[in-house]
């Protein structure tokens, strides 16, 4: 009985192995077909790019990941802010800096000055820290990508410097984080130029979302400042990853406004309208004279380091010095003036005191952003503008007591109007201050004032002070594609090779070489297309300068006919993009 009981179990168990095969066999296909068609997919990506929803699901990963960083980025701001200065509750930072020995105010920008200064000495070739600025060239000419290496090291310079008592703002390192990240994407999938920047659209949306609550605003943001077009097929996937960044604010802060105002503020429509649409123009005056001071610290610095022959590394901590020095005396210069702000903006300074602390906030900004410690230009064109506003609303008020309303109206409507003037983003920016207050009911005040004031500027500026930068640098971006898009076409890949169809003989184009007129091979058609004008000429001889007494060697010639073609074709995709 014994042993027929074990053949009897022998035998279930062999069937049951039996059974069992085919089933671990059936499994084992299913997950080398899943893991192929996961191959398959990542090698669509890479070599054709993500089909549309694809695309929304990158888009949200993305804004997830910016997300994250900028959140990290503020918080690793705080945290090193509070060990540095010694207290706990960085929204107050200058009253409590009131009470720390004035050694350590004066010593604190300066080490992070000279951390700055070894950084961005070590891992930038021009010791310039990056910003929103290279994020708008990159949009344009580079395919929606930025540079890695000195991007790093420009994120790493402005976090010490903002923890550090910097005057300046983190919403121009937290939009180069995001380009950071879209960058890496864009690479990893191989993307061409329109999905590279619509990539880039979607970080810096999530970033400027989950850094002040504001997914509306950081929406138009990188469609109006970064990609700068409103491109239809860009607008849900950049939307999607704003509402993931704001998601990631509010799990962290909650869903609470950035600035509290006392009340609601009421607006005498017809009679007072006048007043903001002076309030706008003096503001949009105020913000030329805050781009202006930092362009013209930026150049002082440049000669003096030339003059006493100053390391490069030690110009932010000579800048820090200078903070420090201010900051001793009034220490409302310090990081990105929050509490400052708060008060213009709930009526607690008096006259004089919006007004000193204006003109030491344009000094400390100049200093900062000037000596290359850097930080952003947004929070303290906010904090300008509320004590431009306020101490408007105190003088039209004390003037105008009868018709006028709340001068904390006036302060809010000023930080919009000069920090739509300095970004060169009035749609945002407008809606970004209803994001930060909560308050919907002034829009008609915010609106008047902000249209002004970027009128007025746009005239006395290249539109913005990222563009006024990157025209500084020769980089053409404020006239539009028309301006910028010949200096994306490189003379070779449009000239014709000697020999080929309809090109001259080498007799007629070394005539022109001999007159000076030719162009080399590694130029575009920027440098091209006024050699055409100048000498009235048909095609233009291409050549390979060697620089070293040697002949230039003839390579072919660029046809004015293909030049325009050329321009034609890029003016033609540009406008594709943006009607798309």
């Amino acid at each position: 009985m014994r042993a027929a009981w074990e053949r009897r179990r022998r035998g279930a168990r062999n069937r049951t192995q039996r059974m069992s095969e085919p089933s671990r066999s059936l499994i084992a296909q299913q997950l080398d077909e899943a893991v192929g068609a996961c191959r398959h997919g990542w090698e669509v990506l890479r070599t054709r790019g993500p089909g549309q929803v694809q695309f929304w699901f990158i888009a949200l990963l993305i804004g997830i990941a910016a997300g994250f960083a900028a959140l990290l980025f503020r918080k690793g701001i705080e945290e090193l802010q509070a060990a540095l200065y010694g207290t706990e509750d960085v929204l107050h930072l200058h009253s409590f800096a009131e009470t720390l020995p004035w050694y350590w105010i004066l010593l604190i920008p300066v080490i992070g000055g000279l951390a700055v200064g070894l950084i961005l000495h070590r891992f930038t070739d021009d010791g310039k820290v990056h910003a929103v600025a290279e994020v708008i060239e990159g949009a344009a000419l580079k395919d929606g990508r930025v540079p890695m290496r000195p991007g790093i090291a420009s994120a790493a310079a402005s976090f010490i410097t903002l923890s550090s008592g910097g005057s300046s703002g983190r919403e121009g390192p937290v939009v180069h984080i995001a380009g950071l990240i879209s960058t890496w994407m864009s690479n990893r999938l191989n993307a061409d130029g329109i999905t590279g920047r619509d990539l880039l659209g979607c970080a810096v949306a999530a970033a400027v979302s989950a850094s002040f609550n504001a997914p509306i605003a950081g929406a138009i943001f990188a469609l109006e400042v970064i990609l700068r077009h409103f491109a239809v097929h860009a607008f849900a996937p950049i939307v999607i990853a704003a509402a993931a960044g704001t998601v990631i604010n509010r799990l962290a802060f909650g869903d609470v406004t950035e600035y509290m105002l006392p009340q609601e503020s009421m607006l005498e429509f017809y009679v007072e309208l006048p007043a903001f649409l002076l309030l706008g123009l003096v503001c949009g005056l105020v913000a030329v004279a805050l781009m202006r001071a930092i362009f013209w610290a930026d150049d002082l610095g440049s000669y003096v380091q030339a003059r006493v022959g100053l390391p490069r590394y030690l110009r932010p901590a000579v800048a820090g010095l200078m903070l420090g020095g201010l900051a001793v005396y009034f220490p409302h210069i310090i990081g990105v003036g929050y509490e400052t702000t708060s008060a213009a903006l709930t009526g607690q300074l008096v006259l004089h005191e919006a007004v000193v602390f204006a003109v030491l906030k344009t000094a400390a900004v100049a200093i900062t952003i000037g000596g290359r410690m850097g930080g952003g230009v947004f929070s303290p064109s906010l904090m300008l503008g509320a004590l431009t506003g306020l101490a408007f609303g105190l003088i039209a008020t004390g003037i105008f007591p009868e018709v006028s309303g709340a001068e904390t109206l006036y302060a809010l409507a000023g930080m919009g109007a000069v920090a739509a003037a300095v970004l060169g983003a009035p749609i945002s920016t407008t809606l970004i201050v209803f994001e930060l207050t909560g308050d919907w009911q002034t829009g008609l005040a915010v609106m008047v004032a902000v249209s002004l004031s970027t009128a007025l500027s746009s005239r006395l500026v290249d539109r913005s002070f990222f563009l006024t930068q990157l025209e500084r640098r020769n980089v053409h971006l404020a006239a539009g594609p028309q301006a910028y898009l010949l200096a994306m076409v490189r003379v070779v890949k449009v000239m014709r090779t000697m020999g080929a169809a309809g090109v001259p003989d080498e007799a007629a184009c070394w005539e022109l070489i001999e007159q000076g007129v030719y162009i080399d091979a590694n130029a575009t058609l920027e440098a091209a297309m006024p050699v055409f004008d100048k000498a009235s000429v048909a095609f233009i001889p291409v050549v390979t300068l060697w620089g070293d007494g040697r002949p230039p060697e003839l390579l072919g010639v660029l046809s004015h006919v293909d030049a325009l073609k050329a321009y034609n074709r890029a003016l033609a995709a540009t406008a594709a993009e943006e009607h798309s």
